[in-house]
């Protein structure tokens, strides 16, 4: 497969971002709700397609979810409980970093749930998104799709970034040996979950750059948004300051300019 240009990927990404804050304009506008799920194995890509998502818009309209692991008190809840309250209200955009469908994965294939909690969640899934569609919420579910050789280069990577070794999680290290149990658990979780109120979307992700641009373009397209029109912005002249000495300077405590050592 040939891969983008980084000219054309950079131009793509600011196009795409452009509308991405007019979606964000209009659902603020509308009182749209939209919950997005991003599901898929370690290394992914998961995360950058977040960030790329997220990085030219407003925080308190557009929020991500990435939540830890359960404490015993939320472990004796109702499953879906803690997911809940971070469901959007009108005029919101949550983006759930992994999300209910830890049960169908991570807990199914470490033995972090019983098989009557799997099954239960397998009845319960579909009952709970189709609530949350009735409700008004438009859920989009992302399955990013990593073959087995580009997840281990990627892990390979990580070894010697100092940056990204956090990445490298005893549970992400023994996920690495478990690829045909996680494959299986996938298909299963899809088996249940996959249905027309919120179908599972997979992006291909063994490039980066395409799949980024692939998922964000799909994106705005299941969304029925508007360029929300806006008054012109206008900056006045700022009216003179009169009758205001400001303290000296050399009382304030600056923080190290280390870029004049630099250069």
């Amino acid at each position: 497969m040939a891969k983008i240009t980084n000219t054309t990927y950079e131009t793509e990404l600011a196009r795409l971002q452009i509308e991405l804050v007019k979606l964000q304009e209009w659902v603020k506008e509308t009182g749209h709700k939209v919950a997005i799920v991003f599901e898929g194995r370690d290394a992914a890509g998961k995360g950058g397609t977040i960030k790329r998502i997220t990085e030219a818009m407003n925080p308190r309209i557009c929020q991500v979810v990435a939540l830890p692991a359960p404490t015993e008190r939320e472990k004796s809840q109702w499953y879906f409980q803690r997911y809940v309250s971070h469901l959007p209200a009108a005029g919101e955009i949550i983006i759930f970093d992994r999300s209910w469908y830890n049960r169908a994965g991570v807990e199914r294939v470490m033995g972090f749930c019983t098989d009557r909690e799997y099954k239960e969640f397998m009845r319960s899934c579909p009952e709970f998104e189709r609530m949350l569609v009735r409700s008004g919420i438009q859920l989009i579910k992302y399955w990013f799709s990593v073959s087995d050789e580009e997840q281990e280069r990627r892990f390979q990577k990580r070894l010697t970034d100092p940056t990204k070794q956090w990445k490298l999680s005893p549970m992400d290290l023994e996920s690495r040996k478990r690829w045909v149990d996680y494959s299986k658990a996938k298909d299963d979780m899809f088996s249940h979950t996959d249905i027309k109120q919120a179908p599972w979307y997979v992006v291909n992700s063994d490039v980066k750059k395409h799949a980024r641009l692939n998922c964000i373009s799909h994106l705005l397209s299941l969304i029925p948004y508007e360029d929300i029109a806006r008054d012109p912005v206008v900056l006045e002249d700022r009216p003179p300051q009169r009758g205001y000495v400001r303290p000296p300077m050399g009382d304030q405590t600056f923080v190290p300019d280390v870029h004049e050592k630099l250069s």
